[in-house]
């Protein structure tokens, strides 16, 4: 059975199970700072961008984030290194500015544990799309998370992200979507989200014991993270890989 799509500006009643929907993102991924303190506006803000599935029980079984932004306003023009921290605070900035946005960017597609395995992540990327097209944008860009990554957290991810199947899509599989929907690779955001905490944090989050200096690698990281044991803290720096979704 298709899963029914609503968008939280149709259905306000909602936003307490959209955003309180149970997911899978490893814990010290939403830690990001920029993350923190933006995320959570976009259901407050920019309703309308935020999307999700019920199934024929009336649960929530997926959400999808977006939000939109000028790329081609002044100093911008390229899709930035920094990918998702960056892109969050150009959509906020333009909100607060009244500048019009020309794309709209994915932010994170999530489904619920018990519903994962059934295709639903291409139905919220479409979703994203369609929602974009219907408000007269001509473009999705999305800083994708390889959702294969982790299993290789020393590859480079330029090297990974263009790695390709006989058919010449994606070997990864969340590029490979995106590469169906019609999306093709603009480029590798190398910083795209930062994780800067002390050692007890990272233990707490990850149960290792990060009592060793150098590259740590955790479950669920694209990258490993590097520990500095004498100065008590460690960093994450993931990178993402820019897609492009023509409209």
């Amino acid at each position: 059975m298709q899963p029914k799509i609503s968008s939280l500006a149709d259905r306000p009643d909602m936003l307490e199970r959209v955003v309180g929907m149970e997911d899978s993102w490893p814990e010290f991924v939403i830690q990001d700072l920029v993350g923190a303190a933006h995320f959570p506006r976009i259901a407050a803000e920019l309703p309308e961008y935020v999307l999700f599935a019920e199934d024929e029980w009336g649960e929530v079984v997926a959400n999808a984030y977006s939000v939109p932004f000028a790329l081609g306003a002044e100093h911008r023009g390229r899709l930035p290194a920094n990918g998702w921290d960056t892109v969050l605070v150009w959509a906020f900035s333009d909100l607060r500015r009244g500048v019009r946005p020309d794309a709209v960017s994915a932010i994170s597609v999530s489904i619920a544990p018990q519903a994962q395995g059934r295709g639903l992540s291409g139905v919220m990327l479409s979703a994203i799309r369609d929602n974009a097209r219907a408000r007269g944008f001509r473009e999705v860009v999305a800083p994708v998370r390889p959702n294969a990554k982790h299993l290789e957290p020393h590859t480079p991810m330029e090297e990974y992200a263009r790695r390709v199947r006989p058919d010449g899509l994606p070997q990864d599989p969340w590029l490979r979507v995106h590469a169906r929907a019609g999306a093709t690779i603009d480029s590798v955001a190398p910083a795209s989200m930062t994780v800067a905490a002390s050692l007890a944090d990272w233990r707490r989050w990850t149960g290792l014991p990060f009592d060793t200096d150098g590259d740590i690698e955790v479950p669920g990281g694209l990258v490993p993270v590097r520990c500095e044991v004498e100065r008590g803290y460690a960093v994450y720096v993931e990178p993402n890989v820019w897609m492009r979704h023509p409209l």
